[in-house]
């Protein structure tokens, strides 16, 4: 059975309902941070369990791209048993392998991800694993915040979708009901986080 990801994600203060400023200049009633869900091993496990589950067959190698990818892509390469557990990071705008991260040919490879959005990491992920000569079997989220699921050329599997509502500023219904606008990662926003936080059991 699937974790109460929506739950898990509102008690941890990760999942933050309002009128907040995203950094595309658009404008949204959602805020999410998996992070802090994340940030819990017992749920970080949970979620890489939950995500492992949803994958048939077992990959030689999980990669995930950094930051945000890297403790669920451990935990799903462990539930998975597979043998290796890489991160990509971008190298003047390109995710690549550093650190002496290497796939071999027909290596079968699952793309693991915290949150889609707009699935340019997963799918940058994705053609590097090909240009290794991998084979990609899938691309696992604990969330997808898109209105359509990008294409892969792979499945795409979550625990939890969730799409993102957006606005342009001179059309924000928020906007016309006066609601004070809030910009993830300012003061204003890390104190509605701090609430959200001390109000959960």
């Amino acid at each position: 059975m699937k974790p109460d990801v929506r739950r898990h994600l509102v008690d941890c203060g990760a999942l933050l309902e309002g009128h907040f400023l995203l950094s595309s200049g658009l404008h949204s009633d959602r805020y999410l941070q998996a992070a802090l869900l994340l940030a819990d091993p017992r749920l970080a496990t949970s979620m890489g369990k939950s995500l492992a589950a949803l994958q048939e067959e077992r990959p030689d190698a999980v990669v995930s791209p950094a930051v945000g990818g890297i403790v669920i892509g451990q935990e799903v390469a462990r539930a998975l048993h597979a043998k290796k557990a890489f991160f990509a990071e971008r190298v003047e705008g390109l995710l690549t392998l550093r650190r002496g991260f290497r796939l071999m040919p027909d290596e079968k490879v699952v793309v693991v991800e915290d949150v889609i959005t707009t699935g340019r990491s997963a799918g940058e992920i994705v053609a590097l694993a090909k240009s290794w000569g991998a084979k990609p079997l899938a691309v696992l989220a604990v969330a997808v915040r898109s209105v359509k699921d990008p294409d892969f050329g792979v499945p795409l599997k979550t625990l939890l979708r969730l799409p993102l509502v957006t606005y342009k500023p001179q059309d924000c219904p928020l906007c016309r009901q006066g609601l004070p606008v809030v910009k993830p990662g300012s003061r204003e926003f890390r104190k509605m986080a701090g609430n959200a936080t001390k109000g959960t059991a």
